[in-house]
């Protein structure tokens, strides 16, 4: 279960919480079934705590949501980006480590 300041996005408002966000915000495009998706999920809680009230952390369920994906050429899950003034900053494909995540949070909040 997602920590209590990530929040579920879907297709019909993505644009609002993501693209027009004040805040830069990490996507992470996931699905149940992925089990790297599961893996990665515990860092992204704790991205979510460590930069509270500097980056706003969605997720998109890629199953239920198939249209923000597509929007970004997302082929495979984890997909993890990073949007600031509705630019994609940074584009991160797989389970990383936590360190690499933190490099481009920072670099896109810097």
């Amino acid at each position: 279960m997602a920590a209590a300041n990530v929040t579920h996005v879907t297709d019909a408002n993505f644009e609002q919480e993501v693209m027009k966000s004040a805040t830069p915000v990490l996507v992470d495009f996931w699905a149940p079934w992925c089990g790297p998706c599961r893996a990665i999920a515990p860092i992204v809680d704790e991205l979510a705590t460590q930069y509270d009230g500097r980056l706003k952390v969605v997720k998109v369920n890629v199953d239920d949501n198939p249209q923000a994906p597509m929007r970004f050429g997302v082929r495979g899950i984890p997909n993890l980006l990073i949007v600031r003034d509705g630019q994609v900053k940074e584009q991160i494909v797989g389970a990383v480590p936590k360190a690499q995540l933190v490099r481009a949070v920072d670099n896109a909040i810097a």
